[in-house]
């Protein structure tokens, strides 16, 4: 049985556009602006599709993968287009440019989208700010404090406790109006004590007016008045986001931003002592004539609840062996032998039992875990004193270290993991996510609006206090079907069938074949596996290069030699587990044959298994010392493989080689491209990467800027810089735009008259600072790059965001896939988009497994982005992102692989730059390392990406 979800649709919002003249925008850039609008969406059950949506189910997949079938379009949207006529009025301001129109492009359909109507009372919101004294940054005592304020029966406070919402920091609103100035003195005491005692701490909160947010004002604002377009619609948005996601926080566990997961939710185990969670994203987002809550599907991993002792000790049953240190990073548990509930993370599990573990106190002297455990508690029995360790629960700054035995150490329910999942476990963590379209949305309205306090019925929802009611049906909303373009792929060659937004290139010839002199073949050999060739002349060795050789010249590549081969031994993981004594003897062997023979236009490297140091290893050698392209191929893929898979495989793998070495894969036809190609254009994508889970402190953000330097618009040689840590704004990113642009104008006499910029990887909160701190560099890069007369290219920036929760179901099965997904093409820019910007929902292509989710990005830039997407070099299927912005993505996929010592190091703690670790380090020491560490890290990465390298697709 195949396991689906619904389609990925990003979502797309244009921050900054260059008028040429007046208000329409770039020349020809929007066909069917502000004047024509799109047409009429009247028209539900029984209309005709041109008119309008519905019509019954004929063809398309079978009628139980839609939900809820056919309906209507919400009637609040009859006025949509009356609004962008308004819009005439509005000034054009080119750094948020107001919507120019509504697409008209396509076949008009019917979809509902994951988005509920909210109803706000009539009267203000009385929002507060909140000190406590004396102050604490510890988030957890603050959050406990809030718990113990709710309890409070102070009288000036109690009657008012029923119409609060705060965020457990410093924020409070409130339905009623509080009197000031307002102190609640609170005493603390912890969750399973009793109450509070004579050493418990008293704290004051000063709850202290700041605003009275008008409600009226944000109806004027939904309802497109244009003297509101200016309007902040942030403070009420997120004043009522907390109203509504009070409940949620009350009997769930948060997550990150707006995620909530509850106890009886669906679960499955992902690994030892881990297992995935089912919960709900819930967030209020401001759209046309509404206010609406956007509710969706989420799953994180957990940890599983449980005595520590027991976890411990089924890692040791297991062939893994010991706890992984991973595993306990973060992790909390609870102890009760001092009489009452304590939590505590983890600091370290020692090598030590508690028999062996010793320690000084002033009560006993120096004594072992087990001898204190057994005069201080003598109600507790030790069951494992001498065959399990002591875990450490001191605080991550204390000098002096807290054991406790495992086995009195519980792992409590609802504790987030925060350690990196590796390949099998995200791989088991997708699958377990990927639900069809209909099971998904079946659990938003039947699972996810009581579990979070939306429906009438749920006990205790804290919405009745402050007079909000949330609609349980799904928004409903026109969308539309974008046609594919042509492509061909050998030069002359008939148009390919495009069908589902793939296409199949067998028997065909690339556009543009790249030229191989020379390649090498090099075969990493394991010592502590069986090694898969005998030798150089082994028949399955030859097999493969042949077998791939052919398919490179049958694809059009140049290709005359024999490839050069070679092998490479490794010393085993358990002499080199850091695997550097690997790594060395690699870059000898290849360092040894350039000088011998010269370099080769690529290496094909074969190895026996993923490792998490041998590629990454290999790619920095070629990449940033050597200046050699790699092409990495698994034995396991094409050894003893059914000729029609590794012929496959050679297929895709021959993608990117072709791509590497310059040659051009598929291109579009001239219509298609016209949007692009009617002016001289440049299109760039650019992405940052941070270091994830387990990485090094101070490890630094990796930014990535590639852009075009063909009229085809195929190849996207990048810039890569590593910045500061956790950074999302490009710090040098002038001199990046620099590079792209001189190498731009090198490959074509002259500079771009227009830039399209498509920027991943940024919230929507963070449009404001792309416009104050990226667009000041792109405009410093027009200045400074070398030319003969001032620069001034037109200029658009395009936010492509995935990280949204937004998903649309077809009603009709006739516009739906096999899964119930929609369809490639699928575009959405009404019912569900912000009210005065310019942005829509896009959906290019298929949904292979899971709920495809539209990129959050009229008619032309919508079209022309969704054409771009079937442009992607290595894939016969158009792909979820515009494929400036996927390069950007991999450039810093690919920058990661020259900081490996340094991120995720989990398991792999062997490399010399984690020596500065150490125990009781205060704020300036840990500060003093995270900066070390970023030294260490830029002095690693050195000068970047070879030169040799540099004008080329390395990263693909």
């Amino acid at each position: 049985m195949t396991r689906t979800a619904t389609a990925e649709a990003p979502r797309t919002h244009v921050i900054m556009s260059n008028p040429s003249r007046g208000r329409g925008g770039p020349r020809g850039s929007y066909p069917g602006g502000p004047r024509g609008g799109a047409g009429g969406f009247s028209g539900g059950r029984g209309s005709s599709t041109r008119g309008g949506y519905g019509g019954g189910s004929r063809g398309g997949v079978p009628g139980d993968l839609i939900f809820r079938g056919p309906a209507s379009v919400d009637q609040r949207l009859a006025t949509l287009d009356e609004l962008v006529s308004s819009f005439n009025k509005l000034t054009f301001n080119p750094e948020r440019p107001h919507r120019p129109g509504f697409g008209t492009l396509g076949r008009q359909i019917t979809l509902r989208a994951n988005f509920f109507p909210i109803k706000l009372p009539k009267g203000p919101i009385h929002d507060y700010h909140v000190e406590i004294t004396p102050s604490t940054d510890i988030k957890r005592i603050r959050a406990r404090l809030f718990k113990l304020l709710e309890q409070s029966n102070q009288q000036d406070w109690a009657q008012f406790v029923p119409f609060i919402y705060h965020d457990s920091s410093q924020r409070l609103v409130s339905a009623e109006k509080l009197p000031q100035p307002l102190d609640v003195q609170v005493q603390y005491y912890e969750e399973g004590e009793a109450g509070p005692n004579a050493r418990s701490k008293t704290y004051t909160f000063a709850i202290i007016h700041t605003a009275d947010l008008d409600i009226t004002q944000l109806t004027k604002y939904l309802s497109g008045d244009i003297k509101s377009r200016d309007y902040d619609v942030q403070p009420v948005v997120s004043a009522v986001n907390l109203v509504l996601q009070t409940h949620a926080a009350r009997t769930g566990v948060r997550v990150g931003q707006n995620r909530y997961f509850f106890p009886s939710q669906e679960r499955f185990e992902l690994a030892l002592g881990i297992e995935a969670v089912k919960g709900f994203f819930t967030s209020a987002r401001p759209t046309y004539n509404e206010l609406m809550v956007n509710v969706g599907v989420c799953m994180t991993a957990f940890y599983k609840p449980g005595n520590l002792a027991d976890a411990i000790m089924a890692f040791q049953r297991s062939s893994d062996g010991a706890m992984p240190q991973r595993f306990t990073q973060k992790l909390k548990v609870t102890t009760r032998h001092l009489g009452y509930t304590q939590k505590k993370p983890i600091k370290k599990i020692m090598p030590t039992s508690a028999r062996r573990t010793f320690f000084h106190c002033e009560e006993y002297g120096k004594i072992s875990v087990e001898e204190y455990f057994r005069k201080k508690y003598s109600h507790i029995t030790l069951r494992h004193a001498d065959d399990l360790p002591v875990v450490d629960i001191s605080g991550p700054n204390s000098k002096f270290s807290i054991y406790v035995p495992a086995e009195v150490c519980e792992i409590e329910p609802g504790q987030p993991f925060r350690g990196r999942l590796n390949e099998k476990e995200t791989s088991n963590m997708i699958r377990f996510a990927c639900n069809p379209p209909k099971v998904n949305a079946d659990a938003i309205t039947e699972n996810g609006l009581p579990t979070l306090g939306f429906t009438p019925g749920t006990l205790g929802s804290p919405l009745s206090g402050f007079g909000i009611t949330v609609d349980n049906n799904m928004a409903v909303v026109p969308g539309r079907e974008l046609p594919p373009p042509r492509l061909t792929y050998e030069a002359g060659g008939r148009p390919l069938n495009v069908s589902n937004g793939s296409w199949n290139i067998l028997d065909v010839k690339f556009h543009n074949g790249g030229a191989i002199k020379s390649w090498w073949v090099m075969v990493v050999r394991e010592k502590d596996g069986r090694s898969v060739f005998s030798g150089a002349d082994d028949p399955n060795l030859t097999s493969i290069w042949r077998g791939f050789g052919e398919k490179c010249r049958n694809s059009g590549i140049s290709l005359g030699s024999q490839p050069v081969k070679l092998a490479q031994s490794l010393v085993s993981r358990a002499e080199d587990p850091g695997r550097q004594q690997a790594l060395d003897s690699i870059r000898q062997k290849i360092k040894e044959n350039i000088t011998e023979r010269g370099k080769p236009s690529f290496i094909l490297v074969l190895l026996s298994r993923r490792d998490n140091f041998i590629y990454p290893g290999i790619k920095r050698i070629c990449d940033v010392e050597l200046g050699v392209h790699t092409i990495h191929m698994l034995t396991d893929k094409v050894v003893g493989k059914d000729p029609n898979k590794q012929d496959q495989y050679f297929s895709n793998i021959a993608l990117k080689l072709n791509t590497k070495l310059g040659g051009i894969n598929h291109v579009l036809d001239s219509d298609s491209l016209k949007w692009l190609t009617k002016a001289k254009t440049m299109v760039v994508g650019m992405d940052v990467t941070h270091p994830g889970p387990g990485s090094i402190e101070g490890t630094p953000s990796i930014a990535a800027v590639v852009a075009s330097v063909d009229s085809s618009f195929v190849q996207f040689p990048a810039s890569l810089r590593c910045q500061e840590t956790k950074k999302e704004m490009i710090t040098d990113l002038a001199d990046m735009m620099i590079d792209r642009l001189r190498l731009y104008a090198e490959k074509n006499q002259s500079l771009p008259d227009r830039v399209f910029v498509y920027r991943d990887g940024v919230s929507e909160g963070q449009f404001n600072t792309v416009l104050e701190e990226e667009l000041p560099k792109i405009l410093e890069a027009f200045k400074r790059v070398p030319q003969r007369r001032l620069y001034r290219p037109l200029l658009t920036i395009i936010i492509c965001g995935k990280r949204h929760h937004a998903k649309f179901w077809p009603t009709d099965s006739q516009f739906a896939d096999r899964n119930g997904n929609t369809r490639p093409g699928t575009v959405v820019d009404r019912g569900v988009t912000t009210v005065f910007d310019f942005d829509f929902y896009l959906q290019p292509h298929v949904g292979l497994q899971g709920h495809v989710k539209a990129t959050h990005y009229t008619d032309e830039l919508q079209q022309g982005t969704h054409t771009a997407s079937y442009l992607y070099a290595r894939a016969t299927k158009a792909v979820s992102l515009v494929p400036a912005a996927y390069y950007a993505d991999l450039a810093c996929e690919r920058g990661r692989c020259y900081l490996n010592d340094f991120l995720s190091t989990d398991d792999k703690m062997s490399s010399s730059v984690v020596s500065g670790k150490g125990r009781g380090k205060g704020k300036v020491d840990k500060e003093e390392e995270k900066i070390r560490v970023f030294k260490e890290a830029k002095k690693a990465w050195g000068e970047g990406v070879h030169p040799d390298l540099r004008e080329s697709m390395f990263y693909i």
